[in-house]
């Protein structure tokens, strides 16, 4: 029987997996709740088997800043139909009834955690099956959540931009856990994407600091386009094209469709089929 690891043991077990298939990973985003919980919730559980390695579960938040706006409408779907920091936990609660071995990473805002409560999100989401966290608007010279959220178990992962100063790089990276989330360009997601030779550029930069596994995302919407990144990085972060295959799958009212699910699930098959077998070229 295959040994169960948690938090920060099951983020670093996947990438060496990753390692030893010698290939990228691919991790995909969805916002918890959108279109609908009931939706969402049937998306989550089937991302696995249909090539996500990683899974990033934004949580909805009323004003997600630095997303752009096929992410903002998916927050504002889920919390018009009653998705909250609660009913995201619940559904890492219900995924890992299923499948104790793919990371889950929850994404978003520093308010709603403040509102729920930090001690409690921090103790429920360990509880529930959640692996990591990438909180958005909190920068690790401000975080009062790091201790409690190492202490628990669970990685804290940072963003690093092409705007980021060098002389920040090891003050991120110290206090980094799982792997960096590298933003291949300025700006907010899912607009434009960044050339190779700069990311290139800039992730042997990043490693000069950390040994940790380098996601990229912002702006990769193809598995072509993956496939490219993917030779530079451990794995490439997709979020804002599986958000619009759900925004096209649905009617005016905003109810989706009946191929809805099918819609996003195929192009995760997709994109990560272009990662199958393909030569890292990260270390």
């Amino acid at each position: 029987m295959t040994n169960i690891t948690t938090g920060t043991e099951r983020i670093n077990k996947r990438f060496k997996d990753l390692r030893k298939a010698d290939r990228a990973g691919l991790v995909t985003f969805i916002t918890a709740g959108d279109p609908n919980i009931e939706t969402s919730s049937e998306i989550f559980q089937n991302l696995p088997a249909s090539g996500a390695d990683i899974i990033e579960l934004g949580m909805p938040f009323s004003d997600p800043m630095a997303d752009g706006p096929a992410i903002q409408a998916s927050s504002l779907r889920s919390l018009k139909n009653g998705s909250s920091v609660l009913t995201t936990i619940e559904m890492v609660r219900r995924f890992r009834k299923k499948d104790k071995e793919t990371p889950i990473i929850l994404m978003g805002y520093f308010n709603p955690i403040y509102s729920y409560g930090i001690e409690k999100f921090i103790t429920d989401a360990a509880v529930s099956g959640v692996d990591g966290l990438i909180i958005v608007d909190l920068p690790p010279e401000e975080s009062e959540m790091l201790e409690p959220v190492q202490k628990a178990g669970l990685s804290f992962i940072y963003l690093i931009a092409p705007t980021t100063d060098v002389k920040r790089l090891p003050i991120i990276t110290k206090h980094a856990s799982g792997f960096i989330y590298y933003v291949s360009v300025t700006g907010i997601t899912g607009t434009t994407s960044a050339a190779s030779s700069d990311i290139a550029t800039a992730l042997k930069q990043i490693r000069c600091h950390t040994n940790l596994p380098i996601a990229v995302g912002f702006g990769i919407t193809t598995k072509e386009k993956a496939r490219e990144i993917g030779y530079y990085a451990e794995a490439v972060i997709v979020g804002s094209a599986f958000v619009n295959k759900i925004s096209e799958n649905l009617y005016e009212d905003g109810t989706p469709n009946d191929g809805c699910v099918e819609s996003v699930l195929s192009l995760v098959r997709e994109i990560s089929g272009g990662l199958t077998n393909s030569t890292n070229n990260s270390n």
